[in-house]
């Protein structure tokens, strides 16, 4: 007597070889479709981690940059322009891409436009300050002249790493926008005994001690405007424009050095350490004989 036989020992050879590829084949696709699944997962939450590190970067660089504010007050020009008696000639602040406003060509029978560019950690700009400080000074005073300055920082990079270059040409600004009439006792000074180029320089609290010292009426305003560098960007941007040119009204294309110093728009190419050099030079520009010692109104 026969035993009835499951379908499966009915199968040939040949059909149970093709059911395990089958079988196997299915298997494949399975885990294929797996890995595709992993993949795709694994791809999504590398895409979503980086847009989550670019949120996060855009957010800190957003937060980080400030937007670029006003240049000081009473220097439109990119200078600040002493006239007799010391005082500051009162303009707006320069805005943001706003083009410096030149200062106009000197009339007949006006006093002398000296204007100085200058860097603070410039020693021939030292020199020039030390040989002819006294007799600026006598001509501010008669109302013979008047002098524009241009703080620069052109040599921010030579001071051990701490900017004071820079640092001080903000500190300069500070007071023009706050204190004008103390300008030029404050430029005056941070000349004396100059730091030596390379060096640190001076601390931000030092230049606070020469603005007190300078008579600064506001020193409260002009000690946060330094803390806070109010007018790096402004320092930067002027520099920029100095160095670019043209300088408008003058004959000098750009700055390639400090000092530059200029006579109603001719730049002086004589010695900064030679005063009675310097004084001919205004004095002819005056209209003057060489002979006379300064230029009067």
């Amino acid at each position: 007597m026969m035993h009835g036989t499951s379908g499966e020992s009915r199968l040939t050879k040949n059909d149970r070889r093709d059911a395990a590829r089958e079988k196997a084949r299915q298997l494949r696709e399975q885990q294929k479709k797996k890995e595709t699944r992993n993949r795709v997962f694994l791809q999504g939450g590398i895409v979503l981690g980086a847009l989550a590190i670019v949120a996060v970067v855009s957010l800190i660089i957003f937060n980080s940059v400030k937007p670029a504010g006003p240049g000081p007050a009473n220097m439109a020009s990119d200078g600040v322009v002493i006239g007799e008696g010391f005082k500051a000639q009162r303009t707006g602040a320069l805005q943001p891409n706003e083009v410096p406003i030149a200062s106009t060509a000197r009339p007949s029978g006006k006093p002398v436009e000296i204007r100085i560019y200058h860097d603070y950690l410039c020693p021939f700009c030292s020199k020039f300050e030390q040989a002819n400080n006294d007799q600026l000074k006598q001509w501010l005073t008669s109302g013979a002249a008047t002098v524009e300055f241009h703080p620069l920082a052109l040599l921010t990079s030579r001071s051990a790493g701490t900017k004071y270059s820079l640092r001080a040409a903000n500190a300069a600004a500070c007071v023009a926008n706050s204190s004008p009439d103390q300008f030029y006792d404050f430029n005056s000074a941070l000349f004396v005994d100059q730091p030596a180029e390379g060096s640190a320089g001076r601390t931000d609290s030092e230049l606070k001690k020469i603005v007190a010292n300078s008579g600064v009426l506001d020193t409260s305003s002009v000690n946060s405007c330094i803390d806070n560098g109010s007018f790096k960007d402004w320092v930067q941007q002027a520099s920029a424009r100095a160095t670019a040119g043209p300088l408008s009204g003058t004959t000098v294309p750009r700055i390639d050095g400090t000092p530059t110093v200029l006579v109603d728009g001719v730049q002086y190419k004589g010695s900064p350490f030679d005063k009675d050099e310097f004084a001919a030079f205004v004095t002819k520009a005056a209209g003057q004989s060489y002979s006379t010692p300064t230029p009067t109104p």
